[in-house]
């Protein structure tokens, strides 16, 4: 960046002041919060972000620094709630990732489950892969094989689940050729997260615990003085 095309030092300021400002607001919101999902904490959290991630952005072009924060989900994941206030209707979104890890463990189920409604001998469906899920997601509820996952063979991946707004109930049979097509991450009114990748940042936080711990030269004893 050009040096006349520099913020201000009074720039940067003013958007340190704005996330004083925000900070103030999101604790006010979440002392006065009504419930686990009030969307007053929700709007104070991505207004904090924003401010937030101004002032790095004019921090680092002014002086080359930049700050300790890190706020998930902010503004560039997930945009700021602009739907209805009272909601008269949700639609609630749920992707969830498998790895068919055990192809046989996966096939003995589907067998058993063919076995109890199919009569001996047919020609089922329960013979291959392809087959054996479609068997399986038919019987079984999605929230029991997330459950039971291991039991069919499975290893789970990342999953997501999001609460939008509407404000009608669709009519039947309106969206279901495309259920997924045209969601808008304006009308969310809250999202869940499931992702090793959560996971494996705690285990680098520990490692880094550790190795400090390592790194540090031990108090002398009473005996060593």
């Amino acid at each position: 960046m050009s040096d006349a095309a520099q913020p201000t030092a009074a720039e940067v300021r003013a958007a340190a002041e704005a996330v004083k400002t925000a900070l103030d607001r999101h604790l006010a919101a979440v002392e006065r919060r009504s419930g686990e999902d009030d969307p007053a904490v929700y709007e104070a959290f991505n207004e904090l972000a924003a401010a937030a991630e101004e002032y790095d952005e004019l921090l680092y072009d002014r002086y080359d620094e930049v700050t300790p924060f890190e706020i998930p989900g902010g503004t560039e994941d997930m945009p700021p709630y602009t739907g209805p206030e009272e909601p008269n209707a949700l639609s609630v979104l749920i992707r969830r990732d498998y790895t068919v890890a055990e192809p046989q463990r996966l096939l003995a189920q589907a067998q058993r489950v063919e076995a109890a409604e199919e009569p001996v001998g047919s020609d089922g469906a329960a013979g291959t892969v392809h087959g054996a899920l479609g068997l399986l997601f038919g019987e079984f509820e999605p929230d029991e094989i997330a459950s039971r996952h291991k039991e069919f063979g499975l290893e789970e991946g990342d999953s997501t689940l999001w609460v939008t707004a509407a404000d009608d109930t669709a009519e039947p049979g309106e969206w279901l050729e495309a259920p997924f097509e045209g969601v808008d991450p304006q009308r969310v009114v809250c999202r869940f997260d499931v992702s090793a990748v959560f996971d494996d940042d705690a285990e680098d936080d520990d490692l880094d615990d550790d190795l400090t711990l390592e790194d540090e030269e031990p108090e002398p004893s009473d005996a060593d003085r």
